[in-house]
């Protein structure tokens, strides 16, 4: 028997037989992305409260919300060009490296958005700079991928792969629960001209400290040589785009849409919000920020039982209620503005739901050549039609036409992702 079997059936060959146990990496998947999504948050909130002040005074509130939200989404656009980028670093220095180097971009970028003079000072040229900046944290951010969250899923029994699954997308809900309180205490005890004026600018020096551990945590683990097999046991290497597009097209447009609705719905109870209530609202900002933070830790748990209720009664089954009921809190936006507490409460307790099983989505729909490429492609382009411009279209819609019209976006993501679970029933790959 070759080795390659041996691999194939679980039955390792002695070069082989140290590789990364689920249980191994648990606290490092977490720790990264906390930090990840921090860092992702903290921009995202300033977007809301900050930017439309300090980069577009010489906008209306409106369009400067509507600006600001825009630049948002450009880390989005760039993430997928990071491989690109990277690739050379990958192929004659080691992950190692590129991801070091993909840190310390995604770091740089994050200290000069919190140190970039307002448009008063230097003019067009702060918004520029925070344009590059974000393009900056897209590129870091995308060339920061170590696979660790796909050898921790493809490892672990059928019997926990719901639980695994969801272990990475705890740092979704932990990161912006963190970001929202920090911001709850800036807002909450400084005035608004000193928030303004210095007060925001302290978060993304935290996000740099939490960056620095995460990547020395990281990279513990990627340079032993448990990882650099499982790597290798499981192809976790990038393949040309092409290639993969020539022969798995229809099963990439399929992963694409199966966790965009979950993405969508993690803006629009985020981020939308506080740019509504910034523009429209009499509710105070730390007010809603402290009802996000209470609600992201529902969101924890309800992520938390995600994977264990997926284990026990099947991941599409499960899917395919959870979105339906996203489908229905996008009929009451609305009471976003009359109920916070209950709108959030329950719109958390859905992500946590849905987002907590969105990664496991994808990685058995490929072979195994070209599972990495794939996984993290189609990851990459749903949060460009799911997520990226959300928050600037549902406030746009809502400018136009009304609240509830912001919801009526929501559905689109629910019925394009209960689409895509009705026809990724019928090509499955073995994660193993």
């Amino acid at each position: 028997m070759t080795m390659s079997t041996d691999i194939e059936n679980n039955d390792l060959s002695p070069a082989y037989s140290e590789v990364l146990r689920p249980g191994e990496i648990v606290a490092t998947v977490i720790m990264t992305r906390v930090s990840e999504y921090f860092g992702f948050f903290v921009f995202a909130i300033a977007c809301a409260l900050v930017f439309p002040q300090v980069f577009f005074p010489n906008y209306d509130l409106q369009t400067g919300t509507l600006i600001s939200f825009s630049v948002f989404s450009l880390a989005f656009i760039a993430r997928p060009f990071s491989r690109m980028l990277f690739s050379g670093i990958d192929q004659k220095m080691g992950r190692g490296v590129r991801i070091t180097v993909s840190m310390f971009l995604l770091g740089a970028s994050t200290i000069i958005i919190g140190f970039i003079p307002g448009y008063e000072e230097i003019g067009i040229v702060a918004p520029i700079i925070l344009c590059v900046a974000r393009m900056g944290q897209g590129l870091g951010s995308g060339g920061a991928a170590d696979g660790l969250p796909m050898i921790m899923l493809l490892n672990a029994s059928d019997k926990k792969r719901g639980r695994y699954a969801m272990v990475p997308q705890l740092g979704g809900p932990i990161g912006f629960a963190i970001a929202a309180s920090i911001y709850y205490v800036l807002t909450n005890y400084l005035t608004p001209e000193e928030f303004i004026d210095w007060g925001w600018r302290f978060p993304f020096i935290v996000v740099l400290a939490l960056q620095v551990v995460a990547l020395f945590t990281r990279l513990r683990l990627v340079e032993t040589q448990g990882y650099k097999n499982a790597v290798e046991r499981h192809l976790l290497r990038a393949v040309p785009t092409m290639e993969l597009l020539k022969t798995n097209w229809r099963d990439v447009l399929i992963g694409i849409y199966l966790p965009l609705a979950s993405y969508t719905l993690f803006h629009i109870i985020t981020i939308f919000p506080l740019g509504y209530i910034k523009l429209y609202s009499g509710m105070s900002i730390p007010d809603l920020l402290l009802i996000q933070a209470v609600a992201a830790g529902a969101a924890v748990l309800t992520c938390v039982m995600s994977g264990i209720l997926t284990d026990r009664f099947g991941r599409r089954a499960f899917l395919i209620v959870i979105i339906t009921m996203v489908g229905a809190l996008s009929f009451f936006v609305d009471i976003f503005v009359s109920n916070p507490w209950l709108f959030m409460l329950v719109g958390f307790s859905l992500l946590g739901l849905s987002f907590g099983q969105s990664s496991s989505t994808l990685p058995h729909r490929f072979e195994k050549k070209f599972r990495f490429t794939a996984v993290l492609l189609c990851t990459d382009l749903s949060w460009i039609f799911g997520a990226a411009f959300a928050p600037v279209i549902a406030i746009g819609l809502t400018i136009l036409f009304g609240l509830e019209y912001a919801g009526y976006y929501l559905l689109s993501g629910v019925l394009a992702t209960l689409i895509a679970l009705y026809y990724a029933r019928v090509r499955v790959f073995k994660v193993n």
